[in-house]
Parts: structure tokens; C-alpha cells; sequence
């Protein structure tokens, strides 16, 4: 672990490219650096940044005044009963793209999200009917409360919808590792209406988990949710917003065309619907010259077109919010992490 300033910038590390210089930064390639350097900040009363693939981040553009530990931890240890323990550091494309070449079941349909395998259970990241607390068996943390590291359950970690105890404990918390358990099996089936769609089968029925990865990543370029640094529609965080749930008399005001799905809690409504009838089409920006805009192929995601800070970005994100507020009665909740934004 060596420490390092410069001229190191969040946008430079950043899917949305935004955000100022960074006071200090260090590359944790272990899992003991890691820990070394939160716990050596945390005793000099630094303030700390932990960063993984930057996807869901939105940073400021004055920059952190502070240490970044960038996350460059690897290892992948497995077993035939399936449980796989992955440092926090690995890409999760990477994870995923290797579990179904091997013939696991259970994070298939979590193709194509970019960022790294640490960052997944703190969000319970989910998409195409799985999500990472399906498959979760534990976690190893370091507890900067206490400066120790524990080892944390599912059930300890309190997932829901988007969220989980790391996520509403958002300083407390660094992963080292999750350990994961899927199945041994070329199919599973198919949990999410688009998706059966797209592989011409009904919900509930199996498919090979190759052909669900193919579908994955073919619906989700088609929404720019594939980074390629050459298409400024996937200089984004994916989601920016989440889907609201909702209580019963809330949903039944809004007709058949608005997307809905049963949720805990509710009735989870489509964010991007609400968006577009709140007349907030995709390519929708503020200003003719504005560098931030609604992405032209998908309503959720909003892109720096180039040269765009995370001012524009924000004042977009407040723009949608108030028209799906004023037109729909429904306020909007922000997915990615704000980072002194």
C-alpha cells in the first residue's frame, strides 16, 4: 500500500466521468492493504473514500479532500458444491461470464453490470428477476466502527429492494469478500416478463443459462447499459433512479399501461414509464448546449454527453424529479452513491 497524490481525478474512475481531484489515493491489491488503509485513515481522522469500478457513483467536481482507496483486490476460491468466495475486487462481468461458461446457475441474468463483485450486496444489485441476495451466503467486512473484521450472514445483512444494512450504514462498512452458493445446472428458468420475451418462453419456464446470458446482454446494449467508452449513452450509473414502491390505492390510479410488479411492501412501479408520462422523453436535456441528458435509449439512465459536471448531471436528476412529483405525485429516490455531491 503506498499512498499517492497527484493530479488523480473521480472522473478519471468514473462511468459518468464526472468529479474533481483527489487528495490522496491508494491501490489496495490485498486484502490486508485494504484494511490497513482504511483503518490508518480512520486513525488520522481522514476522510475515506472506498472505490470500486466507480458505476455507481456521482462525485463531486470539487473533488474529495480525502484518501481514495481504490479496491484492486482478486481471487476467486470455489468448491464443487458450488459456494464460490470472490475477493471484492473482481470485476463482477467477470464472475459471471465464468460461472455460466462453467455450468453454474444463479446470477445469469446479472450479465453485463458493470462494477466490481464488492459493491454487490451493499445495493442487493438485482436485474431480469435475480438479484444478489438470491445467491448470497455471507460476507467478510471490515467494521470501521470497531476496526475489526467480521464475517456477516444474509439475513445479517438485511437485504431488500435495492438496499441492505450496509447500504443504510454506509460508512461502517468496507467488503473484503462474498462468498456465494449457486447451482450446478445449464438451465434455470426465467423469472422476468421482458426477458421471457426476448427468449420467446413464459415466466417460470426454464432456459439454457448461456442463452439467458446472451439475452441479458443483448437487452441491456440496447439500452446503453454496456459501457463502451466510445458511446457517450453508457457515460452513466445505469439506473439513476429506482423504482418506487408503492401502497395498493397509489398503484390503482395508474392504468394498465404503467408497468408494475408485486413487491414487499407494495406494488413497484416503473420509474421510466412515470418518467416518460410526465412528457421527459429519451435524449431530453435542458438546454440546447446542455452536456447532460436523458439517454436516447433508455428513460433511467442519464449520460454526460461530454465535457458535463456533476452539477449538470444533478440539476438534470432535480428537473425529472419535480415533473414526476408535480405530474404523478410520486418522488423519485436516487440510486447511485452521491460523493460530496
Amino acid at each position: 500500500m503506498t499512498p499517492a497524490s497527484g493530479h488523480t481525478r473521480l472522473s478519471q474512475h468514473t462511468t459518468l466521468h464526472v468529479g474533481g481531484p483527489v487528495h490522496e489515493w491508494v491501490e489496495a491489491h490485498t486484502t490486508q492493504d485494504l484494511v490497513d488503509a482504511v483503518v490508518d485513515a480512520d486513525a488520522l481522522d481522514m476522510a475515506v473514500l472506498v472505490l470500486g469500478g466507480g458505476s455507481n457513483v456521482v462525485a463531486a467536481d470539487e473533488g474529495f479532500r480525502g484518501r481514495v482507496v481504490h479496491v484492486a483486490t482478486r481471487g476467486i476460491e470455489a468448491n464443487d458444491a458450488g459456494v464460490f468466495r470472490i475477493a471484492a475486487g473482481e470485476p463482477w462481468e467477470g464472475v459471471v461470464r465464468d460461472a455460466v461458461d462453467q455450468g453454474w446457475a444463479g446470477i445469469e441474468a446479472l450479465s453485463g453490470i458493470p462494477g466490481l463483485t464488492g459493491a454487490t450486496p451493499i445495493q442487493n444489485v438485482g436485474a431480469y428477476g435475480q438479484d444478489v441476495s438470491q445467491v448470497l451466503v455471507s460476507l467478510t467486512a471490515l467494521d470501521r466502527s470497531t476496526r475489526t473484521v467480521c464475517t456477516m450472514t444474509a439475513d445479517q445483512c438485511a437485504f431488500g429492494y435495492r438496499t441492505s444494512a450496509l447500504k443504510s450504514d454506509p460508512t461502517r462498512w468496507v467488503v473484503l469478500d462474498v462468498t456465494l452458493r449457486l447451482r450446478a445446472s445449464s438451465t434455470n428458468a426465467v423469472a422476468y416478463p421482458e426477458l421471457a420475451r426476448a427468449l420467446g418462453v413464459s415466466v417460470g419456464d426454464q432456459a439454457p443459462i448461456a442463452d439467458v446470458r446472451d439475452a441479458v446482454l443483448e437487452l441491456r446494449q440496447r439500452k446503453g447499459m454496456v459501457l463502451d467508452d466510445a458511446d457517450h449513452d453508457t457515460w452513466s450509473v445505469g439506473s439513476f433512479f429506482t423504482n418506487p414502491i408503492v401502497d395498493a390505492p397509489v398503484a390503482a390510479r395508474f392504468d394498465a399501461s404503467c408497468p408494475r410488479y408485486p413487491a414487499r411492501g407494495g406494488t413497484k412501479l416503473s420509474a421510466a414509464w412515470l418518467i416518460e408520462a410526465a412528457g421527459l422523453s429519451r435524449g431530453f436535456w435542458l438546454a440546447p448546449d446542455a452536456r447532460a441528458a436523458i439517454s436516447s435509449k433508455h428513460t433511467l439512465a442519464l449520460v454526460n454527453l461530454g465535457g458535463a459536471t456533476s452539477a449538470d448531471i444533478l440539476d438534470l436528476a432535480a428537473h425529472i424529479q419535480r415533473r414526476v412529483l408535480d405530474t404523478h405525485g410520486i418522488a423519485l429516490d436516487i440510486e447511485p452513491v452521491m460523493v460530496g455531491a
